[in-house]
Protein backbone atom coordinates (compact mmCIF):
# COMPACT_ATOMS: atom_id res chain seq x y z
CA UNK A 1 0.00 0.00 0.00
CA UNK A 2 1.24 3.21 -0.58
CA UNK A 3 0.80 6.66 0.83
CA UNK A 4 0.71 8.62 -2.19
CA UNK A 5 -0.32 8.89 -5.53
CA UNK A 6 0.59 11.54 -8.21
CA UNK A 7 -1.50 11.16 -11.74
CA UNK A 8 0.41 13.65 -14.21
CA UNK A 9 4.02 13.98 -14.72
CA UNK A 10 4.22 17.22 -16.52
CA UNK A 11 5.33 20.62 -14.39
CA UNK A 12 1.92 20.31 -12.27
CA UNK A 13 2.61 16.63 -11.05
CA UNK A 14 6.28 16.66 -10.96
CA UNK A 15 6.36 20.09 -8.45
CA UNK A 16 3.87 18.16 -6.29
CA UNK A 17 5.44 14.86 -6.11
CA UNK A 18 9.52 17.04 -5.42
CA UNK A 19 7.87 19.09 -2.30
CA UNK A 20 6.24 15.96 -1.00
CA UNK A 21 9.22 14.48 -1.05
CA UNK A 22 11.38 17.21 0.15
CA UNK A 23 9.31 18.52 2.96
CA UNK A 24 9.81 14.99 4.62
CA UNK A 25 5.53 13.96 3.84
CA UNK A 26 6.03 10.69 1.79
CA UNK A 27 9.50 8.44 2.13
CA UNK A 28 10.35 8.24 -2.53
CA UNK A 29 9.45 4.45 -1.98
CA UNK A 30 5.56 4.84 -0.57
CA UNK A 31 5.15 7.37 -3.59
CA UNK A 32 3.68 6.96 -6.99
CA UNK A 33 3.86 8.72 -10.48
CA UNK A 34 1.69 7.80 -12.87
CA UNK A 35 1.78 8.87 -16.25
CA UNK A 36 1.61 7.92 -20.00
CA UNK A 37 5.33 9.47 -20.75
CA UNK A 38 8.54 7.49 -20.63
CA UNK A 39 10.38 10.15 -17.92
CA UNK A 40 8.81 13.03 -16.07
CA UNK A 41 8.32 16.00 -17.69
CA UNK A 42 8.69 14.61 -21.39
CA UNK A 43 5.56 16.27 -22.39
CA UNK A 44 6.77 19.56 -21.32
CA UNK A 45 10.21 19.14 -22.99
CA UNK A 46 8.41 18.06 -26.55
CA UNK A 47 6.20 21.16 -26.54
CA UNK A 48 9.08 23.08 -25.71
CA UNK A 49 11.38 22.30 -28.48
CA UNK A 50 8.84 22.27 -31.21
CA UNK A 51 8.58 26.09 -30.46
CA UNK A 52 12.47 26.41 -30.26
CA UNK A 53 11.40 28.85 -26.75
CA UNK A 54 14.75 30.38 -26.02
CA UNK A 55 13.83 31.79 -22.61
CA UNK A 56 10.46 31.10 -20.79
CA UNK A 57 7.69 33.39 -19.94
CA UNK A 58 7.77 33.36 -16.66
CA UNK A 59 10.32 34.76 -13.72
CA UNK A 60 13.37 33.36 -12.33
CA UNK A 61 11.48 32.57 -9.19
CA UNK A 62 8.89 30.38 -10.97
CA UNK A 63 9.95 26.91 -10.86
CA UNK A 64 9.42 23.89 -9.29
CA UNK A 65 11.72 23.80 -6.54
CA UNK A 66 10.05 24.38 -2.55
CA UNK A 67 12.72 27.55 -2.48
CA UNK A 68 11.79 30.34 -4.27
CA UNK A 69 15.54 31.35 -5.30
CA UNK A 70 17.16 27.96 -5.93
CA UNK A 71 16.92 28.09 -9.71
CA UNK A 72 19.24 31.38 -9.40
CA UNK A 73 21.37 29.44 -6.83
CA UNK A 74 21.42 26.69 -9.23
CA UNK A 75 22.50 28.31 -12.29
CA UNK A 76 25.59 30.50 -10.40
CA UNK A 77 26.68 26.88 -8.81
CA UNK A 78 26.65 25.51 -12.42
CA UNK A 79 30.15 25.77 -14.34
CA UNK A 80 27.92 25.43 -18.08
CA UNK A 81 25.27 27.95 -16.95
CA UNK A 82 26.17 31.75 -16.32
CA UNK A 83 24.21 35.43 -16.11
CA UNK A 84 23.51 35.23 -20.18
CA UNK A 85 20.61 32.24 -18.79
CA UNK A 86 18.32 34.70 -17.48
CA UNK A 87 16.82 37.40 -19.41
CA UNK A 88 15.65 41.06 -18.72
CA UNK A 89 14.70 42.43 -15.87
CA UNK A 90 12.36 39.77 -14.57
CA UNK A 91 15.49 37.68 -14.73
CA UNK A 92 13.73 35.23 -17.28
CA UNK A 93 15.20 31.82 -17.49
CA UNK A 94 16.81 30.14 -20.27
CA UNK A 95 14.85 26.93 -21.36
CA UNK A 96 17.92 25.09 -21.20
CA UNK A 97 18.77 26.59 -17.37
CA UNK A 98 14.98 25.33 -16.84
CA UNK A 99 15.33 22.11 -17.78
CA UNK A 100 18.53 21.03 -16.32
CA UNK A 101 17.64 22.97 -13.14
CA UNK A 102 14.65 20.31 -13.37
CA UNK A 103 16.92 17.29 -14.46
CA UNK A 104 18.45 17.99 -10.97
CA UNK A 105 15.58 18.16 -8.42
CA UNK A 106 13.96 15.00 -10.17
CA UNK A 107 17.32 13.69 -9.70
CA UNK A 108 17.57 14.85 -5.84
CA UNK A 109 14.17 13.77 -5.23
CA UNK A 110 15.09 10.19 -6.96
CA UNK A 111 11.31 10.97 -8.41
CA UNK A 112 12.31 8.11 -11.13
CA UNK A 113 11.94 5.66 -8.45
CA UNK A 114 8.51 6.33 -8.30
CA UNK A 115 7.53 6.88 -11.93
CA UNK A 116 5.02 4.54 -13.46
CA UNK A 117 4.13 4.71 -17.06
CA UNK A 118 1.07 4.06 -17.67
CA UNK A 119 -2.60 5.76 -18.68
CA UNK A 120 -5.13 6.20 -15.81
CA UNK A 121 -8.75 4.84 -17.24
CA UNK A 122 -9.63 4.23 -13.36
CA UNK A 123 -9.71 6.11 -10.10
CA UNK A 124 -12.22 4.49 -7.18
CA UNK A 125 -12.43 4.56 -3.30
CA UNK A 126 -11.60 1.15 -1.75
CA UNK A 127 -13.13 1.90 2.08
CA UNK A 128 -10.23 3.65 3.31
CA UNK A 129 -7.94 3.88 0.53
CA UNK A 130 -7.65 5.23 -3.54
CA UNK A 131 -7.47 2.44 -6.61
CA UNK A 132 -5.57 3.36 -9.78
CA UNK A 133 -5.74 1.52 -12.89
CA UNK A 134 -3.90 1.91 -15.97
CA UNK A 135 -4.63 1.34 -19.46
CA UNK A 136 -2.38 -1.57 -19.37
CA UNK A 137 -4.42 -3.18 -16.51
CA UNK A 138 -2.32 -1.93 -14.00
CA UNK A 139 -3.52 -1.77 -10.68
CA UNK A 140 -1.74 0.96 -7.97
CA UNK A 141 -3.51 1.64 -4.47
CA UNK A 142 -2.84 4.35 -2.02
CA UNK A 143 -4.29 6.73 0.78
CA UNK A 144 -4.15 9.80 -0.92
CA UNK A 145 -4.16 10.55 -4.38
CA UNK A 146 -3.25 13.78 -5.95
CA UNK A 147 -5.29 14.71 -9.79
CA UNK A 148 -1.99 16.61 -11.76
CA UNK A 149 -3.80 16.16 -14.99
CA UNK A 150 -3.82 19.28 -17.39
CA UNK A 151 -5.52 20.21 -20.76
CA UNK A 152 -2.14 19.40 -22.92
CA UNK A 153 -3.79 16.40 -24.70
CA UNK A 154 -7.11 18.78 -25.81
CA UNK A 155 -5.42 20.95 -28.48
CA UNK A 156 -8.32 23.52 -30.16
CA UNK A 157 -8.96 22.46 -33.51
CA UNK A 158 -11.15 25.47 -34.88
CA UNK A 159 -14.32 23.73 -37.09
CA UNK A 160 -13.24 24.47 -40.56
CA UNK A 161 -10.06 22.38 -39.37
CA UNK A 162 -11.52 19.71 -38.17
CA UNK A 163 -12.90 19.51 -41.86
CA UNK A 164 -9.87 19.66 -43.88
CA UNK A 165 -8.02 17.18 -41.71
CA UNK A 166 -11.36 14.47 -42.35
CA UNK A 167 -9.81 15.42 -46.26
CA UNK A 168 -5.91 15.16 -45.50
CA UNK A 169 -4.61 14.39 -42.30
CA UNK A 170 -0.66 14.85 -43.36
CA UNK A 171 -1.38 18.52 -44.48
CA UNK A 172 -2.84 19.95 -41.37
CA UNK A 173 -1.97 19.70 -37.64
CA UNK A 174 -1.72 21.18 -34.37
CA UNK A 175 1.64 22.07 -32.74
CA UNK A 176 1.29 20.46 -29.70
CA UNK A 177 -0.62 17.29 -30.85
CA UNK A 178 2.32 14.85 -30.20
CA UNK A 179 1.13 12.92 -33.62
CA UNK A 180 2.31 15.78 -35.63
CA UNK A 181 5.10 16.33 -37.41
CA UNK A 182 6.76 18.98 -39.50
CA UNK A 183 7.24 17.67 -43.54
CA UNK A 184 9.49 18.56 -46.16
CA UNK A 185 6.88 21.38 -47.26
CA UNK A 186 8.02 24.63 -47.62
CA UNK A 187 5.26 26.61 -47.80
CA UNK A 188 3.82 26.74 -43.98
CA UNK A 189 0.51 29.00 -42.70
CA UNK A 190 0.85 29.09 -39.12
CA UNK A 191 -2.82 29.98 -37.84
CA UNK A 192 -2.77 31.86 -33.93
CA UNK A 193 -1.67 34.94 -32.70
CA UNK A 194 0.08 33.96 -29.09
CA UNK A 195 3.79 33.39 -28.13
CA UNK A 196 3.53 29.77 -29.83
CA UNK A 197 2.60 30.80 -33.07
CA UNK A 198 5.46 33.81 -32.67
CA UNK A 199 7.93 31.34 -31.66
CA UNK A 200 7.39 28.63 -34.14
CA UNK A 201 7.67 31.22 -36.97
CA UNK A 202 10.64 32.74 -36.05
CA UNK A 203 11.79 29.07 -35.78
CA UNK A 204 10.84 27.89 -39.23
CA UNK A 205 11.24 31.20 -41.26
CA UNK A 206 14.52 31.16 -39.75
CA UNK A 207 15.33 27.87 -41.28
CA UNK A 208 14.32 29.33 -44.43
CA UNK A 209 10.89 28.36 -45.25
CA UNK A 210 8.69 30.92 -46.33
CA UNK A 211 6.16 31.77 -43.31
CA UNK A 212 2.74 32.97 -43.31
CA UNK A 213 1.58 34.04 -39.84
CA UNK A 214 -2.56 34.52 -39.71
CA UNK A 215 -3.99 35.78 -36.67
CA UNK A 216 -7.53 36.93 -35.55
CA UNK A 217 -6.61 40.10 -33.89
CA UNK A 218 -3.18 42.67 -33.44
CA UNK A 219 -0.74 41.23 -31.64
CA UNK A 220 -1.14 41.66 -27.45
CA UNK A 221 2.11 42.80 -26.16
CA UNK A 222 2.15 41.62 -22.42
CA UNK A 223 4.74 40.35 -20.45
CA UNK A 224 2.80 37.80 -18.55
CA UNK A 225 -0.29 36.12 -19.10
CA UNK A 226 -2.04 37.54 -16.48
CA UNK A 227 -1.35 40.58 -14.05
CA UNK A 228 0.80 39.89 -11.44
CA UNK A 229 -1.24 40.37 -8.84
CA UNK A 230 -2.76 37.53 -9.03
CA UNK A 231 0.52 35.75 -7.39
CA UNK A 232 -0.38 37.03 -4.04
CA UNK A 233 -2.77 37.88 -1.80
CA UNK A 234 -4.04 41.45 -4.20
CA UNK A 235 -6.02 39.07 -6.02
CA UNK A 236 -5.59 36.13 -4.45
CA UNK A 237 -8.12 37.39 -1.05
CA UNK A 238 -10.35 38.77 -3.21
CA UNK A 239 -10.52 35.75 -5.59
CA UNK A 240 -11.47 33.35 -2.51
CA UNK A 241 -14.03 35.50 -0.51
CA UNK A 242 -15.91 35.47 -3.60
CA UNK A 243 -18.82 32.93 -3.31
CA UNK A 244 -19.80 32.57 -6.83
CA UNK A 245 -18.24 29.99 -9.10
CA UNK A 246 -19.46 31.37 -11.58
CA UNK A 247 -18.01 34.58 -10.97
CA UNK A 248 -14.43 33.04 -10.08
CA UNK A 249 -14.68 31.57 -13.55
CA UNK A 250 -15.37 35.24 -14.68
CA UNK A 251 -12.47 36.42 -13.20
CA UNK A 252 -10.11 33.38 -14.21
CA UNK A 253 -11.02 33.88 -18.36
CA UNK A 254 -10.89 37.94 -17.78
CA UNK A 255 -7.52 37.71 -16.16
CA UNK A 256 -5.54 34.95 -18.73
CA UNK A 257 -4.20 37.23 -21.42
CA UNK A 258 -4.89 34.95 -24.09
CA UNK A 259 -2.98 34.99 -27.47
CA UNK A 260 -0.41 37.43 -26.10
CA UNK A 261 3.58 37.62 -26.01
CA UNK A 262 6.19 39.41 -24.61
CA UNK A 263 7.63 42.73 -26.02
CA UNK A 264 11.10 40.67 -26.74
CA UNK A 265 9.23 37.68 -28.95
CA UNK A 266 7.56 40.58 -30.76
CA UNK A 267 10.49 42.76 -31.84
CA UNK A 268 11.90 39.06 -32.78
CA UNK A 269 8.79 38.86 -35.28
CA UNK A 270 8.64 41.88 -36.83
CA UNK A 271 12.45 41.56 -37.43
CA UNK A 272 11.84 38.59 -39.90
CA UNK A 273 9.09 39.78 -41.40
CA UNK A 274 11.96 42.49 -42.71
CA UNK A 275 14.18 39.19 -44.31
CA UNK A 276 11.24 38.51 -46.62
CA UNK A 277 10.51 34.75 -45.92
CA UNK A 278 7.78 36.18 -42.93
CA UNK A 279 4.75 37.55 -43.76
CA UNK A 280 1.84 38.39 -41.38
CA UNK A 281 -1.88 38.80 -42.15
CA UNK A 282 -4.96 40.16 -39.73
CA UNK A 283 -7.98 37.91 -40.85
CA UNK A 284 -9.99 35.01 -39.27
CA UNK A 285 -9.77 32.08 -41.39
CA UNK A 286 -13.79 30.45 -42.42
CA UNK A 287 -13.40 27.61 -44.12
CA UNK A 288 -10.35 25.92 -46.33
CA UNK A 289 -10.46 23.35 -49.44
CA UNK A 290 -8.13 20.97 -51.26
CA UNK A 291 -6.71 22.58 -54.83
CA UNK A 292 -4.44 19.81 -56.49
CA UNK A 293 -1.74 19.70 -54.19
CA UNK A 294 -2.61 22.98 -52.40
CA UNK A 295 -4.42 24.13 -49.60
CA UNK A 296 -6.76 26.90 -50.73
CA UNK A 297 -7.97 29.10 -47.25
CA UNK A 298 -10.56 31.30 -46.88
CA UNK A 299 -10.38 34.62 -44.45
CA UNK A 300 -12.93 37.29 -44.23
CA UNK A 301 -10.47 39.48 -45.82
CA UNK A 302 -8.83 37.49 -48.34
CA UNK A 303 -7.56 33.78 -49.60
CA UNK A 304 -4.91 32.35 -49.03
CA UNK A 305 -2.95 29.55 -50.80
CA UNK A 306 -0.39 27.34 -48.91
CA UNK A 307 0.98 23.64 -48.81
CA UNK A 308 1.30 23.02 -44.82
CA UNK A 309 -1.10 24.43 -42.39
CA UNK A 310 0.20 24.38 -38.73
CA UNK A 311 -2.22 25.20 -36.28
CA UNK A 312 -1.19 27.28 -32.67
CA UNK A 313 -4.46 27.81 -31.34
CA UNK A 314 -3.89 26.73 -27.93
CA UNK A 315 -6.23 23.83 -25.90
CA UNK A 316 -9.76 23.30 -25.63
CA UNK A 317 -10.98 24.54 -21.54
CA UNK A 318 -13.15 21.39 -21.05
CA UNK A 319 -12.59 19.23 -17.69
CA UNK A 320 -9.63 17.18 -18.48
CA UNK A 321 -9.85 13.32 -17.59
CA UNK A 322 -13.73 13.52 -17.79
CA UNK A 323 -13.60 10.28 -19.40
CA UNK A 324 -12.55 8.67 -16.41
CA UNK A 325 -13.56 11.33 -14.19
CA UNK A 326 -17.26 11.79 -14.74
CA UNK A 327 -18.18 7.69 -13.31
CA UNK A 328 -15.94 9.25 -10.37
CA UNK A 329 -17.91 12.18 -9.97
CA UNK A 330 -21.32 10.61 -10.44
CA UNK A 331 -20.12 8.01 -7.39
CA UNK A 332 -19.02 9.85 -4.62
CA UNK A 333 -21.18 12.30 -5.70
CA UNK A 334 -18.38 15.43 -6.18
CA UNK A 335 -19.21 18.57 -5.97
CA UNK A 336 -18.45 20.68 -9.44
CA UNK A 337 -19.09 24.31 -10.74
CA UNK A 338 -21.37 24.62 -13.79
CA UNK A 339 -18.45 24.78 -15.79
CA UNK A 340 -17.82 20.63 -14.95
CA UNK A 341 -14.71 22.29 -12.72
CA UNK A 342 -13.95 20.87 -9.22
CA UNK A 343 -15.08 22.89 -6.00
CA UNK A 344 -12.34 22.11 -3.59
CA UNK A 345 -11.61 23.34 0.02
CA UNK A 346 -8.25 25.43 0.44
CA UNK A 347 -6.30 22.52 1.09
CA UNK A 348 -7.30 21.55 -2.52
CA UNK A 349 -9.33 18.57 -1.42
CA UNK A 350 -11.91 17.00 -3.57
CA UNK A 351 -13.06 14.84 -1.26
CA UNK A 352 -11.28 13.20 1.33
CA UNK A 353 -7.32 12.34 0.65
CA UNK A 354 -7.98 13.16 -3.13
CA UNK A 355 -6.66 16.71 -3.97
CA UNK A 356 -6.34 18.65 -7.07
CA UNK A 357 -3.69 20.82 -8.45
CA UNK A 358 -3.05 22.82 -11.95
CA UNK A 359 -6.21 23.23 -14.22
CA UNK A 360 -8.41 21.28 -12.02
CA UNK A 361 -7.57 23.79 -8.64
CA UNK A 362 -8.45 26.71 -10.68
CA UNK A 363 -11.25 27.54 -9.14
CA UNK A 364 -9.83 27.75 -5.93
CA UNK A 365 -6.09 29.01 -7.05
CA UNK A 366 -7.17 31.26 -9.55
CA UNK A 367 -5.98 32.42 -13.16
CA UNK A 368 -2.36 31.22 -12.46
CA UNK A 369 -3.85 27.90 -11.36
CA UNK A 370 -1.90 26.02 -14.43
CA UNK A 371 1.08 27.74 -14.48
CA UNK A 372 4.32 26.73 -13.13
CA UNK A 373 3.67 29.66 -10.25
CA UNK A 374 0.37 28.05 -9.30
CA UNK A 375 2.18 24.94 -9.35
CA UNK A 376 4.39 25.90 -6.70
CA UNK A 377 1.89 27.31 -4.64
CA UNK A 378 -0.93 23.97 -5.04
CA UNK A 379 2.03 21.83 -4.01
CA UNK A 380 2.86 24.04 -0.92
CA UNK A 381 -0.85 24.19 0.24
CA UNK A 382 -1.21 20.73 0.19
CA UNK A 383 1.96 20.01 1.67
CA UNK A 384 1.55 22.24 4.69
CA UNK A 385 -1.78 21.25 5.52
CA UNK A 386 -0.83 17.35 6.42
Amino acid sequence: MLDWIVIGGGIQGTTMAHFLVQMRKVPIEKLAIVDPHEAPLENWHSCTEKIDMPFLRSPSVHHLDVQPFSLQKFVSKNCSLNKQDFYGRYKRPSLYAFSEHCRHLIQDSDLLQAWHKGRVVSLSRRKKHWMVITEEGKKLEALNVVLAIGVSEQTYWPEWAKLLKNKDTQSVGHIFDSSFSFNESQEITIVGGGISAAHLAIKLSKQGRSVHLITRHPFRIIDFDSDPAWLGPKNQLMFREEASYQKRRSFITDARHRGSMPRDIYIKLMGQTRKNNLTISKDEIQEANIKETKIILYGKSAQYETETIVLATGFSSSLPGKEWLTPLINKENLQCSDCGYPIVSSSLQWSNNLYVVGALAELEIGPISRNISGARQAAEQIAQSL
